[in-house]
């Protein structure tokens, strides 16, 4: 009973600190923008009306979000093994190249048959391009960190290669530069709200965050993970596969990034392109740094990220205030919970000493 009650202060704390992250950079953003001569309250109505304004900006909200939530949980589930994969970017690229081509080779396929193979594609190559790091920080002890974000710009090049111009992948249509073929349209997702970029993707995404909850939260696999992540020596004593567990968690989160990369091109561009992905998955791990792993905490801070993404453009295009403060909202935010266990003792120690110097008082007295 005392270690719930001691995990449930310790979880109300870091919320708490996180709400009062937010509100500070508000305030702050607010701030600059009361200095600069703009007035914040309208700055902030511009952006909720951004978010919430038409079913149209909503669901790009919603579209946006997903690509967050996805992204997190990729990184989280990984981060609860041990591994920090930074390589998000290049499973994307290479998870999406695969799907788009998989899409135009089968042209004229039944999509029944195209579009699972078009998931299978982008989750084996995505997978694959995780393995890879995960074997040589397992069996090698080469660190992760450096190989993934080598594999990002080989991925990054190599795809941008393929289709760009001259590329032996590019497309002959015109008025497309560094693009593939498109994907057929019998292939492409439903979109749930016409003119916006959320589609049925939404579907996809749901199951795809539930399954790394249930997975993490639910299951003896999930603890074992944990185990393994917060003290590897503990788990090989303790006789847990945990080269295995490192390994699949890896190949796990390589899946998601691999499956996101589909799921930009069949639900929003149509094609790959070599801007597929404006650093996706450097936000995602933000997210999931922010939210401590937690499955659903990423999937709260995601629509939160992506309200601000996507309100900040309508805030500068009707009060001319600068997108970029949306960006100065992250970095606060960001700084605060990254400082938060520091600035948490320091006011413990206050007011301790502060409690204890009144209580000598009274003694005295």
């Amino acid at each position: 009973m005392n270690k719930i009650t001691e995990s449930f202060l310790k979880n109300r704390s870091y919320l708490l600190s996180l709400v009062l992250s937010i509100l500070v950079a508000l305030i702050i953003g607010g701030i600059l923008m009361a200095v600069t001569g703009y007035n914040p309250f309208a700055a902030y109505g511009a952006m909720i009306k951004g978010v919430f304004g038409s079913l149209r900006v909503f669901g790009n909200t919603l579209a946006k979000m997903l690509t967050l939530c996805l992204t997190g949980l990729a990184m989280a589930i990984c981060a609860k093994a041990g591994l920090f994969n930074v390589g998000g970017e290049g499973q994307l690229y290479f998870g999406g190249l695969a799907a788009t081509m998989t899409g135009v080779c089968l042209q004229g396929a039944p999509p029944i048959i195209a579009v699972p193979l078009a998931f299978v594609s982008a989750a084996v190559v995505g997978g694959f391009y995780a393995w890879i790091p995960a074997v040589l920080k397992v069996k090698l002890r080469v660190s992760e960190v450096i190989t993934t974000i080598m594999l990002n710009s080989v991925a990054i090049y190599v795809c941008t290669y393929l289709v760009n111009s001259n590329g032996p992948l590019a497309t002959s249509d015109k008025g497309v530069l560094g693009g593939s073929d498109a994907v057929p349209e019998e292939f492409r997702f439903l979109h749930l709200i016409s003119t916006s970029n959320l589609s049925t993707a939404l579907i996809y995404s749901a199951v795809i965050a539930f399954l790394c909850w249930y997975l993490m939260q639910k299951t003896s696999i999930g603890l074992e993970m944990k185990v393994t992540g917060e003290n590897e020596r503990f788990s090989f004593f303790s006789g847990l596969p945990k080269d295995k567990l490192m390994i699949w968690s890896m190949v796990a989160s390589g899946v998601i990034c691999g499956l996101v990369g589909m799921f930009e091109v069949y639900g929003y561009q149509n094609r790959f392109q070599g801007t597929i992905s404006n650093e996706f998955y450097y936000d995602g791990m933000l997210v999931a740094m922010i939210m401590n792993y937690n499955p659903i905490g990423i999937i709260i801070m995601s629509f939160f990220f992506a309200a601000i993404d996507i309100g900040a453009g309508a805030m500068e295009f009707s009060t001319g205030v600068a997108g970029e403060i949306s960006d100065i909202i992250f970095a606060i935010i960001i700084f605060l919970m990254a400082a938060q266990n520091g600035i948490l003792q320091a006011i413990t120690k206050r007011t301790t000493q502060r409690k204890a110097r009144e209580q000598m008082r009274k003694e005295g007295n």
